[in-house]
C-alpha cells in the first residue's frame, strides 16, 4: 500500500489573516494594537499616549474628507491623522 499524506483538520487561523491596520477599519470596529511600525517621532509619540501593543482601541468616527480620524483607547479621544493611522498594525476583536 501507498502511504498516505495527512489531510489538514485545521482552518486557516487568525494568525495567517493578513494584518490591518488603524486606517483600514470601519467606524464602530473595535480592535487591539499588535504594534507600530516605522520609527522615530511619530512613533514614540504614539506610544507616549497610550498606543502600545495589547491595548484595545475602536475606531469612533471618520471626518467627512477621510481625514483625521477620531479613535477611543484608555478612556480618552484621540485625533489621528490617515498616514499616521497606517503605522499602527491592528487585530480585530
Amino acid at each position: 500500500m501507498r502511504p498516505t499524506a495527512p489531510v489538514p483538520t485545521e482552518s486557516r487561523s487568525a494568525a495567517s489573516a493578513p494584518a490591518a491596520t488603524l486606517d483600514s477599519l470601519v467606524p464602530g470596529d473595535r480592535c487591539v494594537v499588535r504594534s507600530i511600525a516605522g520609527g522615530g517621532d511619530a512613533r514614540r509619540r504614539l506610544l507616549e499616549m497610550g498606543m502600545v501593543p495589547g491595548t484595545e482601541v475602536r475606531l469612533v468616527r471618520v471626518a467627512p474628507l477621510g481625514d483625521p480620524l477620531a479613535i477611543r483607547l484608555r478612556g480618552y479621544h484621540l485625533s489621528l491623522r490617515r498616514t499616521e493611522a497606517r503605522t499602527v498594525v491592528v487585530e480585530r476583536v
